[in-house]
């Protein structure tokens, strides 16, 4: 496995200094944010000029974009916003290829309209199933054309809240460019701590054929689950790692929701799990 980071823990003036923050602990993968560029991670446009410029600042520090951050809402009580949204998704994608990379990681949404990561009462309705839907098919549609993979991530506050949804999801839009975003600490719902052998096991039986990328972060309770540091909450590491050391090619494992002097620590507490080989 490579173990990766997301750019926008290391918020620097300049793209090269924050790429050179990134490979000072050792790290050659990144969820690349188009923040760490300039722009809003999902720009209004792009300039292939600076495309360029990131791809050959990448290249030149050994650093390999696993994923481009591209999460919105995508069942937004507004419909304008949802549709923008999607708009800015397909300029996202039509800059995949000269950014070197081909997957965009985003999220299901949610009815809140004050966080996407905020969980609603009628994210469980067939209406929002519906939304989520007649959104993704849209969103598969524009990435479709570009060759690129567009990875969601199951997450408790999100329509796709669990493994079964998500699987559901993927088997209903039958496309080879959906795929799965596999996050530990973002699967267990209200009560299931006690279960998390289970719940794991279920996650990866369902979903593993499916995971472009894996995060790295940890839970302190379960519900709506703060977010700490890997190996620094109740997550099963051992097991987590063993099953993505399961599946079948080298998948990058991101971290995130962690502080910038944790990197270090993290990084070690990953490469010390223990390995099948």
């Amino acid at each position: 496995m490579q173990i990766g980071i997301m750019t926008g823990h290391f918020p620097r003036p300049t793209l090269e200094e924050t790429l050179d923050a990134v490979v000072s602990h050792g790290i050659h993968h990144v969820q690349f944010g188009l923040s760490s560029a300039g722009l809003d991670n999902m720009p209004d446009s792009i300039d292939l000029n600076l495309c360029d410029t990131i791809r050959k600042a990448t290249e030149a520090k050994n650093v390999t974009i696993a994923a481009l951050n591209g999460e919105f809402n995508m069942i937004h009580p507004d419909m304008a916003q949802r549709q923008d949204g999607l708009r800015r998704l397909e300029i996202l994608a039509s800059a995949c290829g000269q950014l070197g990379t081909s997957i965009i990681a985003t999220c299901t949404g949610t009815r809140s309209s004050e966080s996407m990561w905020r969980s609603h009462p009628e994210n469980d309705s067939p209406e929002a199933w519906q939304d989520l839907s007649a959104a993704m098919e849209q969103a598969l549609r524009s990435v479709e054309k570009y060759d690129v993979t567009l990875a969601f991530e199951p997450e408790v506050n999100n329509v796709a809240n669990t493994a079964k949804k998500s699987r559901r999801l993927i088997d209903e839009m039958q496309s080879p460019n959906l795929k799965i975003v596999m996050d530990g600490a973002n699967i267990f719902h209200e009560g299931q701590l006690p279960r998390m052998a289970e719940i794991l096991d279920e996650a990866f039986d369902l979903l593993g054929e499916h995971v472009a990328i894996a995060h790295a972060k940890d839970l302190d309770h379960d519900g709506d689950a703060g977010h700490l540091a890997a190996g620094q909450g109740l997550l099963d590491y051992e097991r987590y790692w063993r099953l993505l050391e399961g599946l079948d090619f080298d998948v990058p494992v991101i971290l995130h929701g962690l502080k910038e002097e944790q990197v270090d620590g993290c990084v070690a507490f990953l490469k010390g799990l223990p390995t099948s080989s």
